[in-house]
């Protein structure tokens, strides 16, 4: 592939956090009255918007005024919970080789920015990357195709000399729509099989990702 600038995903990506949104979806269901379930059946239900996942699991509908509390009982959860998580195995190596390689990179994320950017400075990767960008909006749970475009134009970045490097559909989807190429990572929040029915590549980590940028 012949790419110029690779753009990250954060959650699932760079961060290995699969741990604490399972225990932070679990408190979300136990809360509305459900039960707890399996890495494989969140894995199973995620998808974009990510309303229709927990309705997906609950086998109900859920109004603006629940997903606006879903979603914030979510986070604050997953919040709470951040320090126990901690970056992909191999992640700083995998950067410094990206910038070796001559291309640029930066990050974009559906995380809300405010959060998303103070983490980034503790793990020391902000001078990794050219912009990193967050979720403004005060409920997530939405497409990332609007904010990639947003993101490239800001960079003045063409969008056939990037590829999105993500871990579930929508960041295939995202790329797509913008005209940029994806690399999707199984070590995340949807299983392989549903990350190859998109087309794009997978890999099974984001060293092989990145090889396949060579």
């Amino acid at each position: 592939m012949k790419i110029s600038h690779v753009v990250w995903d954060w959650n699932g990506t760079l961060l290995h956090d699969n741990e604490i949104v399972l225990a932070a979806v679990n408190e979300v269901f136990v809360g509305l009255g459900g039960t707890a379930i399996t890495w494989p059946d969140w894995q199973a239900a995620y998808t974009r918007p990510m309303r229709v996942s927990y309705e997906t699991v609950l086998s109900r509908s859920l109004t603006e005024p629940e997903w606006a509390q879903v979603d914030k009982l979510y986070h604050d959860r997953y919040d709470a919970l951040l320090a126990k998580s901690g970056l992909a195995e191999g992640t700083l190596d995998v950067l410094l080789g990206v910038a070796e390689s001559g291309r640029t990179q930066s990050l974009l994320s559906m995380w809300f920015h405010d959060r998303l950017t103070p983490t980034i400075d503790e793990y020391g990767l902000a001078p990794h990357f050219t912009r990193v960008d967050g979720l403004v909006a005060e409920v997530g749970g939405g497409s990332k195709a609007e904010s990639l475009v947003r993101h490239l134009e800001a960079q003045r970045l063409d969008p056939a000399d990037v590829v999105l490097i993500g871990d579930v559909v929508d960041d295939a989807d995202a790329a797509r729509a913008a005209g940029a190429g994806s690399i999707l990572v199984s070590t995340g929040a949807m299983s392989r099989e549903a990350l190859e029915a998109t087309g794009s590549l997978v890999t099974d980590s984001i060293q092989e990702a990145v090889a396949l940028l060579k």
